[in-house]
This record gives C-alpha cells, sequence and structure tokens, in this order.
C-alpha cells in the first residue's frame, strides 16, 4: 500500500474474510474501502465459486469476482486440511473481524465459529451470514438470492400490472445483506471500545430480503393483500415514472401540485389538467391515473427528448435520461465522479472495477488494490502476519495447503 494515499477511516483494521460468492464478499469490501486490511482465503485449487461466474478477466478473476473482491488481500488456504485449518485459527487470532457465510454448523466442523474464534480472541467481531435465522427450524437450508427474492415477496411487487412473478435485475438480496451485516460489524467494533469485547453478528438472507420490501410491506400489512403492480410507475405519485418521448425514454418526477401545475402549464400546454379536480391533487391524480396516464404519454410522446429534459430542468421538474448500461458507466458524470477505477492487469491488460461509493472531505475513498489474483498474497501474509519463513512456505505449498 502507498503511503501516499490519504488516511482511511478503518486502517489499522484487519479482517478475515472466509466468505465466498456475493453477500460475505459484498459485507468484507465495504469494509476493505473504509481502509481495512481484508485478507481473503480462499481454496488453493476452485478459489471463490465466482471465479467461474460472467466474463473471464484473465486466467482465473471474472466480472463477477472483480465486482465484490476489490481493495482485498486474496491467500490460497485448504481449510480442510488440519494445517490450514492452524493457519486459520492463527489469522483469526490476530483479527479484529471475522466474517463467514458457511452452511450453519459448517464453520465449526472446521474449528472456526464464534466460540471457538471468541475463545482466542474475546476481542473478535465474527460475522456470520446464512440463509435463515439460525434459531430457526429453516436454520441449515442453504440461503440464495434468487430462492429468497421469491419467498420474501419481492418478486412479487416487481415488474408491470398483469405480470408474473419478476426478479430484480441485480442479486439486491445478497448485496443488501452484504451492507446490513457491515452496518452490525461498525457497530459492533464502535462498542468495543467501551466493553472491550467482540460480538457474534448474525446475519441472514431471508430476514434482509424481508426488509427490502420497504413501503411495499407496510402497505401489504395495512391492506391485508398484495399492492398491485406499477412497472416504472410510482405507487403513490402521478405522474413519476418512465416515459416515451417521440426519440427515446425519459424519466419525469412530478412530486408535488406546484411541479405538476407547471408540467401542465409550460411542458404539455394542457393548464386546463392543473385545475381539473380529477387532477389538481396527487391524490386524486393517483386515484385517477388511469384516465390521466395516457393523456400524458400521447403529449410527450409528440415531442423529442432533448427538448422535454431542457422545458422540464427549466421548470424546476426533476428529470433524467434512460441510458444503457453501458452508456451509463462511460457516461461523463460517472467520469466527472471518478466512479470508474482503472488499472493494469497483469493477465488480462487494461481493466476498470467500480470505485468505492463512499467520498468524506470531498474526496472519494480510492481503489487501493484490484481485485486480486487467487493466491496472489499467500505468502506475503503468512510471512507478514505469522511470520512464516521461506522454507516453511515452500512446504505447505509441496503439501497443497496453500
Amino acid at each position: 500500500m502507498s503511503a501516499s494515499l490519504p488516511l482511511q477511516p478503518l486502517a489499522g483494521l484487519r479482517v478475515l474474510d472466509l466468505s465466498r460468492v456475493l453477500a460475505g464478499p459484498m459485507c468484507a469490501m465495504s469494509l476493505a474501502d473504509l481502509g481495512a486490511d481484508v485478507i481473503k482465503v480462499e481454496h488453493p485449487s476452485r478459489g471463490d465459486d465466482t471465479r467461474d461466474w460472467g466474463v473471464r478477466v484473465g486466467s482465473r478473476n471474472t466480472s463477477y469476482f472483480n465486482s465484490a473482491n476489490r481493495n482485498k488481500r486474496s491467500i490460497s488456504l485448504d481449510l480442510q486440511s488440519p494445517r490450514g485449518q492452524e493457519i486459520a485459527l492463527q489469522l483469526a487470532a490476530k483479527s479484529d473481524v471475522v466474517i463467514q457465510n458457511f452452511k450453519v454448523g459448517g464453520a465449526e466442523k472446521l474449528g472456526l465459529g464464534y466460540e471457538q474464534l471468541s475463545a482466542l480472541n474475546p476481542r473478535l467481531v465474527y460475522c456470520s451470514i446464512s440463509g435463515y435465522s439460525r434459531s430457526g427450524a429453516e436454520a441449515k437450508r442453504p440461503g440464495y438470492d434468487l430462492v429468497v427474492q421469491g419467498e420474501a415477496g419481492l418478486m412479487a411487487m416487481n415488474g408491470d400490472e398483469g405480470q408474473g412473478p419478476l426478479k430484480f435485475g441485480v442479486a439486491a438480496v445478497d448485496m443488501f445483506t452484504g451492507m446490513y451485516s457491515a452496518q452490525a460489524i461498525l457497530a459492533a467494533l464502535y462498542e468495543r471500545h467501551s466493553t472491550g469485547k467482540g460480538r457474534h453478528v448474525q446475519m441472514a438472507l431471508y430476514d434482509c430480503g424481508l426488509m427490502i420490501t420497504s413501503y411495499y410491506g407496510m402497505e401489504a400489512l395495512l391492506k391485508d393483500g398484495d399492492p398491485p403492480k406499477f412497472g416504472n410507475a410510482h405507487p403513490s405519485i402521478v405522474p413519476y415514472g418512465v416515459f416515451e418521448a417521440a426519440d427515446g425514454p425519459l424519466v419525469i418526477t412530478v412530486g408535488n401540485n406546484g411541479q405538476f401545475q407547471r408540467f401542465c402549464n409550460e411542458i404539455i400546454g394542457h393548464p386546463e389538467w392543473a385545475t381539473d379536480e380529477r387532477f389538481a391533487t396527487n391524490t386524486a391524480r393517483s386515484a385517477n391515473r388511469h384516465v390521466l396516464m395516457p393523456l400524458i404519454h400521447a403529449a410527450l410522446a409528440r415531442k423529442p427528448r432533448a427538448e422535454l429534459l431542457a422545458q422540464l430542468t427549466a421548470a424546476q421538474i426533476p428529470c433524467g435520461e434512460v441510458l444503457g448500461l453501458l452508456d451509463a458507466l462511460q457516461s461523463e458524470r460517472a467520469q466527472a465522479a471518478g466512479l470508474l477505477h482503472r488499472y493494469d492487469d497483469s493477465e488480462a491488460g487494461a481493466q476498470a472495477v467500480l470505485a468505492p461509493p463512499y467520498a468524506m472531505d470531498g474526496e472519494r475513498l480510492p481503489v487501493r488494490m484490484p481485485p486480486p489474483h487467487l493466491g496472489e498474497h499467500t505468502d506475503a501474509v503468512l510471512s507478514e502476519q505469522l511470520g512464516l519463513a521461506a522454507d516453511a512456505i515452500a512446504d505447505l505449498r509441496a503439501h497443497n495447503i496453500i
């Protein structure tokens, strides 16, 4: 790590990442982005499952793996072997945080459960991520994002009216679980300052999936039934959603009655709609959306997108163009914000990863290290953290422990 890099909020924090796939790695990456030294433990030959998912980057990295493992160091270690378990124990004894998402009971079988590690290191904050509550009847069920999206009602609220179950475009349950887990870990670390003791943070994909239902979930409880689907429109605010201009889609968000009056007067040229009792308030517009929305869609479809965006901006009505994913990533907005980090991969040449979303005191936190190659830092970590000599490391490698 360069000494010239700005101080990171979690600099000096040691994290042992025993997780794989997405929820756990996302949690660990959040801590890494904030400056923690995250050591990712991977199987010597297979590595993380996601090294085989997505577009190949070099020999063992992929687009999927790279999305959740920036700012980490990778060591290869066979946790099924006694010597590998011993090394993991030694690393855990020197760590502030351990993150694992083995099946319930799996970490304990390896000698790496909370009780076992906490006995070695009482200050350890240990995060277990499972599919379902560890104290419930489904504790041993494996957790998969797509399954939970179905079970938590997320598919039922996604998509257009009349459409069947629809998953999110990304693994939202895994990602939210990773973020919630990082929040809980930070809270436990803060508490440790006063107590001197760690915590066992226990997170479940299902619990976090249900949290994502948010105001839709509250509405379902109040109505004692599933809310209707609105696709790209807002369930409570009208007009608010995606609209088709003459030459492409745009987002328009008319958030209050004053904006609606300007929208009618200055954008679509129908001032009479602003005073029509069916449309004068948002509550009325929402109740009569089936009448109003076809009229608005027809009016907007006659104008080019650039003209609409300019008029909406002048009228102080929030709006934006709808871009393809590549266009969004390559946009001037993303470039100006520093949201892409470009680097030279030793195997694949010029590459890019997303930069951390965090900015502090006007500075975006940097990508200190690109996503690691499998076992790239094994020798350095074993030497630096455990004081192993080169011949001892060579012996571990000869016995396929690393």
